[in-house]
């Protein structure tokens, strides 16, 4: 009977196999030669003392051989099945597909932007020549907001079981089996696009289909029922039911449900800046060594804080990584995070983000529930224009920003499109500006080390989540008002990245599958 035992390892032993099976061998009292083989289950860092451990948690094989693990998915032929319409081919959108063939229906994927491929070419453009594509960018596209602005597996969602189909289907399409061990998964932006062609091939092999460069500009609507959608070609798609998984920038999609009158609520939702340190700095702090060596990752870091009875919280932490310009429009600059597989970058940036106050949003009250995207694309629109109507960013030194001051010279970055010395702690809203002020100031006493002008702040953070929800039933998941109508993932207020949208788009096809039979 194999055995599960926990390790406290070194990096060097933990990221070795050899030194992992003689450290087996020492806990168990047993010689090496009778360890057949051994499993990682998880594999986590503890650096709150001052020598960093790995907790390895290992299931032992003595004398027997380890069984085969494979993961089986099976995706049957649904080409002559019901068809349901899933506009977005994001995680939600994506995973929705996966089980709907596992299910028996045909998923039929609308995508407003470009294939995994093509979307690199405007990508290239928006960082180089400053050319925002509509519909093809950082968050439109194949794959969504996730494939190409990090890759972050990491969720607070308790749905375990869930967590886990949802990693072992990426697995199936290529992904590396760490994704199932490392408490804070992670596969970069440079794995992600295989992957996410690898589910393309499953979806179109299986008989579903897919539609790029194809945006969804109304709804098919009947007596409170949503028949299909139309395109802005004209064409007309319908389905026995509709998954509304269109991410949380999809601005156009809250606007035509306002505009129609289907239901729509104002969220809480957060803003702020990017803050780029060198990594080097962030290992140092956290690892309290002069040099993590060739074992430990790139650090990383999660801080909050209460300030002015708001919240102040680090988002979307990416060690080794690059600052994206991830605005969807002319005329707004948006950032965003991401980190490649290796995470070798010389920066570390995170989001630093504020809790948005009902009270802030009073000049923008004639929007009703749209009040809050309005507040955002005011901020984006300021950004933009300060940045000379480019995608060159607004930035200062991190100290500065906090004593008032303007930088008359900013340290290097990893935002390609420049950025350009300006004093933000003017040009944010105060209630923002000032509530980063006083918690950067606490940031730096829980870290010593990360208030300093080595790091520039950059702004604006503005898309940590959508300032929309779209009601749904929870025992159904329809839309309270709109029947076959399932709003999901992170668009609708139901996700917050890459594996809660995905398990909310699996949730969404069972739910379509159990309210049909």
């Amino acid at each position: 009977m194999p055995q599960i035992i926990q390790l406290s390892l070194t990096p060097a032993e933990a990221y070795n196999s050899e030194n992992i099976q003689k450290a087996i061998a020492q806990h168990l009292s047993t010689p090496k030669e009778n360890i057949s083989d051994f499993r990682l289950l998880k594999r986590s860092i503890d650096a709150r003392k001052r020598k960093v451990k790995i907790q390895v948690k290992v299931e032992v094989f003595i004398n027997e051989k380890i069984p085969e693990s494979n993961i089986e998915r099976n995706y049957q032929d649904v080409s002559g099945k019901e068809e349901i319409v899933i506009v977005g081919s994001g995680p939600a959108g994506l995973f929705a597909a996966l089980k709907l063939i596992e299910l028996g229906l045909k998923p039929i994927i609308i995508e407003r932007g470009k294939d995994i491929q093509s979307r690199r070419r405007d990508l290239a453009a928006i960082n180089k020549q400053h050319i925002v594509n509509s519909d093809s960018n950082y968050c439109f596209g194949e794959g969504g907001a996730g494939t190409y602005s990090d890759g972050k597996l990491y969720t607070r969602s308790k749905k375990r079981g869930s967590i886990q189909s949802v990693l072992e289907t990426m697995v199936f399409h290529g992904a590396k089996e760490e994704i199932l061990i490392d408490a804070h998964p992670h596969i970069g932006t440079n794995k992600l696009p295989k992957l996410i062609a690898s589910i393309r091939e499953t979806v179109l092999n299986a008989g579903g289909k897919i539609h790029f460069n194809c945006k969804v500009t109304d709804f098919i609507l009947k007596d409170n029922k949503i028949l299909g959608v139309v395109t802005e070609k004209g064409d007309k798609v319908f389905g026995k039911s509709v998954i509304l998984a269109t991410g949380h920038s999809a601005r156009d999609i809250f606007f035509l449900l306002q505009e129609k009158n289907i239901a729509i609520d104002a969220k809480p939702f957060a803003m702020g800046v990017r803050i780029e340190h060198p990594q080097t700095l962030i290992d140092q702090i956290q690892y309290s060594l002069e040099n993590r060596g060739p074992y430990l990752p790139a650090a990383s870091y999660r801080l909050v804080e209460q300030v002015n009875d708001r919240g102040i919280y680090s988002f979307c932490m990416c060690p080794g990584g690059f600052i994206v310009p991830a605005a969807t429009a002319p005329g707004e600059v948006v950032l965003n995070g991401m980190s490649p597989s290796k995470r070798d970058s010389f920066y570390a940036n995170s989001g630093m983000v504020v809790e948005v106050k009902k009270k802030d949003l009073t000049p923008f009250h004639q929007y009703g529930e749209l009040a809050g995207l309005h507040y955002q694309m005011s901020i984006e629109k300021m950004a933009c224009e300060a940045g000379q109507n480019l995608q060159v960013a607004p930035a200062q030194r991190m100290a500065d920003f906090v004593n008032n001051k303007i930088s008359p010279k900013l340290n290097s970055t990893s935002y390609q499109p420049g950025i350009i010395s300006t004093p933000l702690h003017k040009l944010l809203p105060e209630a923002i500006s000032y509530s980063l002020q006083e918690g950067l100031q606490l940031f730096g006493k829980k870290m010593k080390g990360y208030l300093t002008n080595e790091a520039n702040i950059l702004g604006v953070e503005s898309r940590t989540s959508s300032p929309v929800s779209i009601p749904r039933d929870k025992e159904t998941l329809q839309h309270i008002q709109i029947d076959n109508l399932y709003p999901c993932g992170e668009g609708a207020g139901y996700a917050g990245g890459i594996i809660s949208a995905a398990i909310d788009g699996e949730r969404c096809a069972l739910m379509i599958y159990t309210n049909n039979k």
